[in-house]
This record gives structure tokens, sequence and C-alpha cells, in this order.
């Protein structure tokens, strides 16, 4: 049974709801020690005065923010604790909102949220509230020393929690340099239906189960053939050139001849994937047909990427709006073409 890691309640007008909060989400990473190669032993770390060099008991350590002098102003957890007693017990529902007008690049990590089985009623009054009104709640509460932004949404017959980052937690895109080259490039209409072909030849509903950590297995069938005795060497991998120029429609071309061809192959293929495969020969005959026009009319069949945007400081929510016109954009330019 998963321990919880939080203890406090839900504060949703005047009423409080008790609940205990639970990661959703369990860490598989294959996890290695520290071993000195001469013996065999495990390195193990000690925390030690700088002063004297002697190991400090974990209850006498406490925190310590370095100021611009190199001396430092320490605070206790008591300290900590007292800022606001309430804030680290309280959940604060502030306001309720869409759940599209989050912006995915804001969360964080997911958490369950659990009622107390004595006060379950209040429980599952917020939860089927927000699902009848389809909103998702924002509020702030404080865990592991820091106070955090969260989302709390519905799901089936529980609520789960997402803490998210604060707005200047988010790095501005203007910081990246080399996406100023991506809004000079020109695309032509073949090369974009191209590319949308392949987005077809793929397309499906997602499935998580359906995606495993080949990476994680593949350390534990070493780690098991080394058990075994096994000391082989693995051969290194080759090498991959990421400045290595390419043909794109030819690398277009042949990616969505593979995607047809594994789709053909997954035992999971019928007419999903029959019908995706029309979708993307039709695409091509109008990708096609779209190239030899515009090769006949000068000026025509070119289009760039979207331009840098006149206001480069904008918060992140409102360029993710501005973004998302872009597909409309390309659709109306294969319609007029």
């Amino acid at each position: 049974m998963p321990r919880p890691i939080w203890n406090g309640a839900i504060s949703f007008g005047l009423v409080s709801i008790p609940v205990k909060l639970y990661s959703a989400t369990i860490d598989r990473a294959v996890r290695f020690h520290q071993i000195d190669s001469r013996t065999g032993s495990r390195v193990r770390q000690k925390r030690v005065s700088e002063a004297d060099g002697t190991e400090v008991p974990y209850e006498e350590i406490v925190k310590g923010y370095e100021l611009s002098s190199g001396k430092y102003v320490t605070i206790s957890d008591d300290e900590m604790a007292a800022l606001d007693p309430k804030a680290s017990r309280t959940i604060d529902l502030l306001e309720f909102v869409d759940l599209e007008s989050i912006d995915p690049i804001y969360y964080d990590a997911a958490y369950y949220l659990a009622p107390d089985p004595a006060t379950a009623k209040p429980y599952a009054l917020l939860l089927n509230a927000m699902a009848e009104a389809g909103k998702v709640g924002v509020a702030t509460f404080v865990m592991r020393g820091k106070e955090r932004l969260c989302a709390l949404r519905a799901d089936g017959d529980k609520l789960v929690l997402s803490t998210m980052r604060y707005a200047d937690e988010i790095r501005d895109v203007e910081e990246l340099e080399q996406l100023d080259a991506v809004r000079e490039v020109e695309l032509s209409d073949k090369e974009v239906a191209m590319a949308g072909q392949l987005i077809a030849s793929l397309d499906a509903d997602f499935d998580p189960t359906r995606f495993n950590d080949t990476y994680r297995e593949k350390v534990l069938e070493l780690v098991a053939r080394k058990q075994e005795g096994d000391d082989s060497l693995l051969q290194p991998a080759e090498p991959v050139d990421d400045n290595k120029v390419i043909d794109l429609m030819a690398a277009l071309e042949a990616s969505v001849a593979d995607a047809k061809a594994a789709r053909g192959r997954h035992p999971a293929a019928g007419a999903d994937a029959t019908s995706a495969a029309d979708g993307a020969d039709e695409a091509d005959s109008a990708a096609e047909d779209d190239d030899d026009e515009a090769e006949a009319t000068s000026g025509r069949g070119r289009r760039k990427a979207p331009a840098k945007k006149a206001t480069a400081k904008k918060k992140a929510p409102a360029k993710k709006a501005a973004a998302k016109k872009a597909p409309a954009k390309r659709a109306a330019a294969r319609k007029s073409a």
C-alpha cells in the first residue's frame, strides 16, 4: 500500500475536505551504486564539516542561505513552517478554468488525492460538481518547503492534482536564437503535403500500454548476463552525424513508405490502417498536383515559416495561442492552390 506524502485539506469556499496526497507515478529507472573498482566495495558519502572535516549528525544540520558576502543566514524548519501555518496544510482553491486554457508546458508532477473515509461525502460532492462543470480547479499549497501552484481535475472516481510551474519558471523562447532560422525557411506546397501525408500514415489513438522503456529492458538484460558470468563486451553504437545534409523530399517519401509497411504488419492494423493509407495516397496525389501547378506558376507554391512576432516579450500562454493558428494558415494555402 502506498504511503501518503502529504496530509491536509482542500479549502472549497467554507467547506474543508480532508485529503491525503499520493504520488500518481512510479520511477522505474534502474539504480546503480558507486563501487570502488579496486576492492568491489561500495562507496559511501558522508556529510562533513568544512571547518574540521568531522561528520555532522543529521539533527545538527540547518538550512543556510548564502549572502553575496559569502556568509550564511541559517533558518530552522520551525521558522519555515511558522511563515504560513495554514498554507502548509491547505490546498486553497482559487479559481476554476477550462482544461484547454492551461498550456501543458506548465505541468510538473501528478498526484492522486484520496479522502478521509469519514468525510467522503464532501470529496464526492466536489468531484461530481467539477465533472459536471467540466472545469479544472487552480489552487496553491505548500509542500517540501515551497508554495506550489497546482491544477485539480476530476478523473473518474478520483481527483488528480498536478503541480505546475509558475510563469517566471518557463524559459522565454526568444532566448533560443536557433529558432530565428526557422522563421526564414521557405516551404513548398508539396513538402508540406508530404509531411502531412506522413502524419496521416502514423495517425492512431493513444494507448500508453503499447509503449515501454526498451532502454531500461536492455540495461536489466545486461545486468542479468553479467550476473551469469557473461563478461563479453557490447559493440559500440555507430556515431550519428547530426549535421548530415539530406534530401528532404526523398527522406519524407521513404518515411511514408516505411510507415505504410509498418501499419500493414501491425496486429491491430485493419480498417483503420487501410483508411489511413488511402488518405495518405490521396494526399500524395494532391501533393503532386500542387507541385505541378507551383512549378508552372512563378512565385506560387512557396511559403515562409511563421514570421517572428513583433513583440518578443510575451507571456508563455499567449505565445502558444498564437502558434496554434499556423495549421489553419496552411490548410487555407492548400485549398487556394
